[in-house]
């Protein structure tokens, strides 16, 4: 572009670069550091990771834990951030779950039965 067609412009509406007075980059002083995050991992003990943030107001029992552990274990270890519906049921395997009971009605609203392999 030509220096005549940018001089068109009233100096108002010209953009100016804003980033040399970035305030991130400049040490205020504040009540409570809160950037680092480490003060806040090392309060709960173990950092949670990958869980979904709607249900971190909800305790958690010890099989919901060791199950999202196993499954945040498995998705590092095997590079999987998304695994399929199998190597859930792989890891759930692994962990000692087994079908031992006849089938109940889904739990939430629904008023059905789950489906079955052969239908």
């Amino acid at each position: 572009m030509s220096d005549d067609k940018a001089t068109a412009f009233p100096p108002e509406l010209c953009v100016t670069d804003r980033r040399a007075n970035d305030r991130r980059k400049r040490q205020i002083p504040v009540a409570l550091e809160r950037r680092g995050g480490k003060d806040r991992r090392d309060e709960k003990g173990e950092r949670r990771r990958q869980i979904d943030p709607t249900t971190c107001e909800r305790d958690y029992n010890n099989d919901e834990i060791e199950f999202m552990k196993a499954m945040d274990q498995y998705k590092r270890e095997n590079r999987r951030p998304f695994p399929t519906w199998s190597e859930v049921l792989e890891v759930m395997r692994a962990l000692g779950y087994r079908k031992v009971a006849e089938q109940s009605q889904m739990p939430g609203l629904s008023t059905s039965m789950p489906p079955t392999a052969g239908a």
